[in-house]
């Protein structure tokens, strides 16, 4: 059993075609990214697979049942952070994660856990409002997880953070993906993707226009197959990755002059502009 599919899924809004006969399987304790541009229908994926929206046509199950008649079983399996999913800005950190620890009948010791594991133990006391953005999302990741959920949704839960607080979080993330948990996110950060993903979508104009594993993608579209040498005199040397070049590559190792060697396949934001001719910002 798949934790998400979606089968020829379409959305319409009146005239407008958010999205547009998507298919896509998520396996079970991977990390899933959909990787798009604002306004390409990322967010409307996550409302259908969540039951808050109707489709327009398809099929959307998670863990086997239909979006829109989720049980609460399921429900209770279901964590998501988005930008309307805070908590309550009057309560401090350890009075938000106490109320929805009751809400979902967890034990208090849990509370202790999550706060250690996203670096607020120290500001259990802070009321919400006074939290920065980077103090808040992760209150909200914690809120997210307390009830150790089997599927994360992640509407980009790094967007506008800070290098330092999105690595704790990424670490969080590998760590609840190490234990088992399902994790969608949304992001444009193709580092990030690269980083957390084993499989990602490319959503572009409401259509998936690739999908695969993030390297493997790269790979796909390196239509250079070039390799640059940095010499320890920072020279720059391009070379073909092909066995006609072998033995310049292997000259300069033997003398010693290699500083660096890159290959030249392309990154994600490199995959998404070839395929569609526009960026992800």
């Amino acid at each position: 059993m798949y934790a998400i599919e979606m089968e020829h899924i379409s959305k319409d809004f009146g005239e407008k075609k958010v999205l547009k006969d998507l298919n896509i399987k998520v396996e079970q304790g991977e990390v899933f990214g959909l990787l798009g541009p604002s306004g390409a229908g990322k967010t409307t994926m996550i409302k259908i697979m969540t039951g808050q929206l109707k489709k327009t046509k398809g099929n959307s199950r998670l863990l086997g049942e239909e979006s829109l008649k989720l049980s609460d079983k399921i429900y209770s399996q279901i964590g998501v952070v988005s930008d309307n999913s805070g908590v309550y800005e009057r309560m401090n950190c350890y009075e938000n994660l106490e109320f929805f620890a009751k809400l979902n009948q967890v034990p208090k010791e849990r509370i202790h856990e999550v706060l250690l594991a996203v670096g607020l133990e120290k500001e259990k006391k802070t009321k919400a409002k006074k939290l920065s953005k980077g103090m808040s999302q992760r209150l909200n990741l914690a809120r997210a997880v307390l009830h150790n959920p089997k599927i994360l949704f992640l509407d980009e839960p790094t967007s506008g953070l800070d290098p330092a607080t999105a690595t704790m979080i990424h670490r969080l993330l590998l760590s609840l993906k190490d234990q088992g948990m399902t994790i969608f996110l949304t992001t444009h950060n193709m580092e990030e993707a690269t980083k957390l993903c084993n499989h990602v979508a490319l959503l572009n104009e409401g259509t998936i226009v690739e999908f695969g594993e993030p390297k493997e993608l790269c790979r796909k579209y390196n239509k250079e197959n070039k390799i640059t040498i940095t010499t320890k005199d920072r020279t720059e040397i391009i070379l073909s990755n092909h066995p006609s070049d072998a033995d310049k590559v292997a000259d300069l190792l033997r003398e010693g002059m290699v500083e660096s060697i890159h290959s030249s396949e392309p990154n994600l934001e490199t995959v998404f502009l070839a395929l569609t001719g526009r960026g992800l910002l």
